[in-house]
């Protein structure tokens, strides 16, 4: 990691949240800087853009509306976006910070790779590219500098939205990305879509398993004129004994015409994993050429600017300071269109914890343009004009040599005429077998076309004798199938009325009979998860039965039908019985009967009774008799409770004397003491006054008849 002191930014707090820690890398741009997300705690990648950029508001909406769609994205493979704005004195992007090295330190450190480790490495690339199209983002500057390999293992792509914004709101017609990696339809100006983005994965993975990329020049401009006009040749014509297969990839990949590639990079994906899962493994572990070719030039970057009086020294110009990132590779330029000389910028440097960043550096080559199929360097060029067209006649030489070196100097024709009929006699003798050998072979031999007899539902020996009988060879292959009885024909393949040519294999399909499976256990789980279990198996619900059990709960499968671990064909119905709980018991009324007869009736219900400890006086139940129970009625479970309480008889009370008082006196208390009473009138009871009372002055039960003779 590097950390420049004098850069003002470093140790401020943006935005009120991102503290800077320290600066990773610097371009024409932005600079990214290593910052502390204080609110989540966490170590981020913050890119903030320079002035000249920050200034414009069209390019800050831009890169607003772009930061928002690809925040959205959230995928394993793609370096996320996690916050954007801008604050009084900077306008910045926040990133995942994803500490490891690039794809290009990779090819950098062993050349070209085996196919196996090429493919396993763009194949996250890949995937994480398809997600970002579906949520309809293209990335327009995929490269090795932009493919980020964690210390964990993780592969991830990186910069997406950055160079969208920016080509979109140039007011020069600058062309954004790295110039070994453009889209033709990039260089020409046209619109980019995720094709684009395909042929930039195609030309990476020619690099990564040749070691160079297919086009290099001198300058940018002759690159980019090369992806237009040239086409990408087989990546094994400098890797002999590559699979086919690697070299259709890399082809269907980089072809010129959009609409000849991968439309998205989920095609892309599918037909890449097929690739892998098809390659032998000689094929995959396919050794490279042991020498690793040499990567382009880049010509020296031009001296720095002096230092003004008093200003902090810059630590590329400082003697024994650490570099920014390394040397540079693979830079995103800017190649501006029209007459003018054309300018290339060579990108910001990348870093091992975050990648490239997609922004322009100070130019490393001087201007130049292209005029007539010849390019011009400008003033300062790095190769003078007469020694660049020496070297193209020399280049012209040396290929008028190598096709003269490939035209014979003697001719057929050359000799007597006489042999030379002989030659003719013996071509159209030859000419004319092979005419007749062919017009044999596909009208009446092999090659002539039959058609697939009706197999289905024969034995195999009689399938096989109808297939020969019209000129077919077959093979056999056993499958289940529920409706085909064992041994007999399912089918055939190419299937029955298809017509084909005779010498071509016909596979018949031959019946194993159904294709069993056990079923599983569902006693002792409820109703809904064994439907659930029944699902999961392919097997049907069958009849559901209910009974009342004293231990199983309600809704609890009892037992099933066919049992466990019996093996059905798929689609069969299972018969469940369900638990209804305990069974309901009415409770007896058993108030009024004597205690002992009163609990066998209880138990005999099946029931529980207990005998309340404390009994009660009541003038109606005998003593010794159910007085009360509980609960009196309803229902009740097998074994529940019914509590009953047991009379203690009529409770006994002193009778007084009234004799000699008043009638209507005396029946009052009487009643207020809980007796009756019973009035007697003799004589018509003209005084009212008690004469005689029965009983009198002796204990009686409550609710005992007094009665009162009246005079």
């Amino acid at each position: 990691m590097q950390d420049y002191s004098s850069d003002p930014l470093v140790g401020t707090l943006v935005d009120g949240r991102y503290l800077i820690q320290s600066r990773l890398a610097r371009g024409g741009m932005s600079t990214v800087y290593v910052a502390t997300d204080r609110r989540l705690e966490r170590d981020v990648a913050l890119k903030v853009l320079h002035p000249h950029m920050a200034g414009d508001p069209q390019f800050l909406d831009r890169l607003g509306r772009e930061a928002k769609a690809a925040a959205r994205l959230s995928h394993p493979h793609v370096v996320g976006v996690l916050d954007q704005g801008e604050d009084d004195r900077v306008a910045y992007l926040v990133m995942e910070y994803i500490r490891g090295h690039t794809l290009r330190d990779v090819l950098k450190d062993k050349g070209a790779l085996p196919p196996r480790l090429a493919l396993a490495l763009i194949d996250p690339v890949v995937e994480g590219l398809g997600a970002a199209h579906d949520a309809g983002l293209i990335h327009r500057d995929i490269k090795p500098e932009n493919v980020l390999i964690a210390d964990d293992g993780r592969i991830k792509l990186g910069d997406f939205g950055l160079a969208r914004a920016i080509s979109t709101t140039t007011s020069t017609g600058a062309l954004i990305g790295t110039v070994a990696y453009l889209s033709p339809e990039l260089v020409l100006g046209r619109q980019a879509d995720a094709r684009s983005d395909i042929y930039s994965v195609g030309i990476m993975l020619y690099e990564m398993i040749t070691g160079r990329q297919p086009f290099d020049g001198e300058v940018p401009i002759q690159v980019a004129y090369q992806h237009v006009n040239s086409t990408v040749g087989a990546p094994s014509a400098l890797v002999p004994g590559l699979a086919g297969e690697i070299d259709e990839l890399v082809q269907w990949c980089t072809a010129n015409d959009p609409d000849k590639r991968p439309v998205d990079g989920n095609a892309l994906l599918s037909e890449l994993r097929h690739i892998r899962t098809n390659l032998s493994d000689a094929e995959l572990d396919l050794q490279p050429p042991g020498a690793r070719p040499a990567l382009p030039v880049v010509p020296p970057a031009p001296s720095p600017p002096a230092r003004r009086p008093g200003a902090a020294p810059d630590p590329r110009t400082v003697e024994g300071a650490t570099e920014v990132i390394g040397a540079r590779q693979q830079p995103t330029e800017f190649i501006s269109r029209g007459s003018n000389p054309t300018t290339v910028m060579s990108a910001a440097p990348r870093h091992p914890g975050y990648g490239p960043l997609s922004a322009p550096d100070e130019a490393p080559y001087p201007g130049g343009q292209f005029d007539q199929g010849q390019f011009h360097q400008g003033p300062g060029s790095a190769v003078p004009a007469s020694k660049r067209a020496q070297r193209k006649q020399d280049r012209d030489e040396e290929k008028a040599r190598q096709k003269a070196a490939a035209t014979p100097v003697r001719s057929l024709r050359d000799g007597s005429p006489r042999r030379r009929g002989l030659l003719w006699i013996l071509v159209l003798v030859v000419a004319a077998l092979l005419a007749g050998g062919a017009g044999w072979f596909f009208g009446m031999g092999p090659g002539s076309p039959g058609t697939i007899p009706e197999l289905a539902n024969k034995t195999v020996a009689e399938a096989q004798q109808l297939l020969r009988t019209a000129g077919f060879q077959s093979t056999t292959k056993d499958v289940f199938d529920d409706g085909v009885a064992p041994g007999l024909v399912v089918g055939s393949e190419p299937a029955a009325g298809e017509v084909i040519r005779k010498f071509q294999p016909v596979s018949l399909a031959v019946s194993k009979g159904p294709e069993l499976f056990p079923l599983p256990e569902l006693t002792g789980k409820s109703l809904d998860e064994a439907k659930t279990a029944l699902n999961g198996a392919g097997m049907a619900l069958g009849q559901i039965a209910e009974t009342f059990d004293e231990s199983a709960p309600a809704g609890t499968v009892l037992a099933q039908a066919p049992r466990r671990g019996n093996p059905v064909r798929h689609g069969t119905p299972v018969d469940l019985t369900v638990s209804k709980g305990p069974q309901p018991i009415p409770v007896p009324d058993v108030r009024g009967q004597e205690q002992g007869d009163a609990v066998k009736a209880i138990d005999a219900a099946g029931l529980k009774a207990v005998v309340a400890p404390e009994t009660v006086f009541d003038r109606t139940v005998p003593k010794g008799s159910v007085v009360a129970q509980d609960p009196a009625s309803g229902n009740l479970t097998k074994g529940g409770t019914v509590t009953l309480t047991v009379s203690k008889g009529p409770k006994l009370v002193q009778v007084p004397s009234f004799i000699g008082k008043q009638a209507s006196e005396a029946q009052k208390a009487l009643e207020q003491l809980g007796f009756k009473v019973k009035i007697d009138d003799i004589l018509g009871g003209f005084f009212g006054t008690v004469r005689a009372q029965d009983p009198v002055n002796k204990s009686v039960p409550e609710g005992s008849t007094i009665t009162l003779t009246v005079v």
